[in-house]
């Protein structure tokens, strides 16, 4: 299994390049602002080949640079219905402005091919399989990405702004709800294994077992002791 990560652009949100392995097909998640160069550099390095992006919520610091990397390698993009909007509106996503000069280097709107994703669906895409959980509370139309395990990896949980290292995803701007958010955090979460690892929206990797130890929005769910609120991140 090959995962290439890189923080990019102005809030520093991770975007992630799966494959099998070097020199096969590969899938794209969440190439926001300013993630272009860096996802073009990751498929030369590795000699991979995209077949599709999939996006984990609708803010533009993850989605900023669909349009040209679909356009790029006339792949599909795949985000829930919920959050489409937000491609093509990403001022309306946030409530506010985010800036002319930031705004002036985007390209905004949808790709030519936008398929949307449901809560439990089974994508198999460049010989992988991904299974999507709709996990709203941070925006209406949050998802995550799992993976299974493999031979030389644990399960892969690529949790969007749900779940961070020691936090979760802001709540406050238009469309998050933190009754949806804890809800999504018990029902989606709470059921992996320990040993499953976290690749967010922001921050490092952790794993389940550790958030399930530390973080206090997962302890509170949880029903344990130490739910003392901690800084959330994302846009």
């Amino acid at each position: 299994m090959l995962i290439a990560g890189f923080p990019a652009g102005a809030w520093g949100t991770n975007c992630y390049v799966v494959a099998p392995a070097a020199g096969e097909e590969c899938v794209i998640i969440d190439p926001g602002h300013q993630a272009a160069q860096g996802v073009e550099e990751t498929l030369r390095k590795h000699r991979l080949k995209p077949v599709a992006v999939v996006l984990t919520h609708g803010h533009i610091d993850h989605v900023a640079s669909v349009v040209p990397v679909c356009g790029a390698h006339d792949v599909p993009a795949w985000i829930h219905p919920s959050d489409r909007y937000m491609m093509s509106d990403p001022e309306k996503a946030v409530g506010r402005s985010i800036g002319m000069p930031l705004m002036g280097e985007l390209t905004v709107g949808e790709p030519d091919d936008v398929r949307e994703l449901t809560d439990g669906a089974r994508l198999e895409l460049a010989g992988l399989e991904l299974t999507v959980a709709h996990a709203p509370g941070h925006t209406k139309g949050s998802v995550t990405f799992g993976m299974p395990e493999a031979a030389d990896v644990p399960p892969v949980f690529f949790s969007g702004d749900l779940l961070f290292a020691g936090s979760i995803g802001r709540t406050d701007l238009p469309g998050g709800d933190m009754d949806e958010m804890l809800a999504s955090l018990a029902r989606v979460c709470l059921p992996l294994d320990d040993s499953t690892v976290v690749l967010s929206g922001h921050g490092p990797q952790t794993t389940i077992g550790r958030e399930r130890a530390t973080n206090p929005y997962l302890r509170q769910v949880a029903g344990g002791p130490g739910s003392q609120a901690a800084p959330r991140r994302g846009m």
